[in-house]
C-alpha cells in the first residue's frame, strides 16, 4: 500500500539544523511532485517547499527561503528537507506530500508527520 514515512524531527536549539527524510513506497515515486508542509499549533497547514518529479525545479515559502533546501533521491524513493538556521517560529509538525496530476486526475498522498521543535 502507499506509504510516506517521515523521520528526522526532534528538538533543536535556535540556529541549529535538522534534516528531515520522507521514504515513499507503494506508488511510482518518479512521477510525483513532492512537497513539505508544516502545521504549527493553532495555525493552518502551510506549504514549505516543493520539488518537481525530476528534481529540476524547487520552490520555497518566503519564510524559509535561503535556510531550507528540498532535495530528492529518485533511486531510493526519498525526499529530504535540510533545515538550517532554525528559528522558534519553525516549530511545527512537518508533513511530506506527494502530488500527481497525470491524465487530469489529481492524486495526493500524505505522511503522518514529524514534530520539529526549536527551543532553547
Amino acid at each position: 500500500q502507499v506509504q510516506l514515512v517521515e523521520s528526522g524531527g526532534g528538538l533543536v536549539q535556535p540556529g541549529g539544523s535538522l534534516r528531515l527524510s520522507c521514504a515513499a513506497s507503494g506508488f511510482t515515486f518518479t512521477r510525483f511532485t513532492m512537497r513539505w508542509y508544516r502545521q504549527a499549533p493553532g495555525k493552518e497547514r502551510e506549504l514549505v517547499a516543493v520539488i518537481t518529479s525530476t528534481g529540476g525545479m524547487t520552490n520555497y515559502a518566503g519564510s524559509v527561503k535561503g535556510r531550507f533546501t528540498i532535495s530528492r533521491d529518485n533511486a531510493n524513493n526519498t525526499v529530504y528537507l535540510q533545515m538550517n538556521s532554525l528559528k522558534p517560529e519553525d516549530t511545527a509538525v512537518y508533513y511530506c506530500n506527494a502530488f500527481d496530476f497525470g491524465g487530469g486526475v489529481p492524486t495526493l498522498y500524505w505522511g503522518q508527520g514529524t514534530q520539529v521543535t526549536v527551543s532553547s
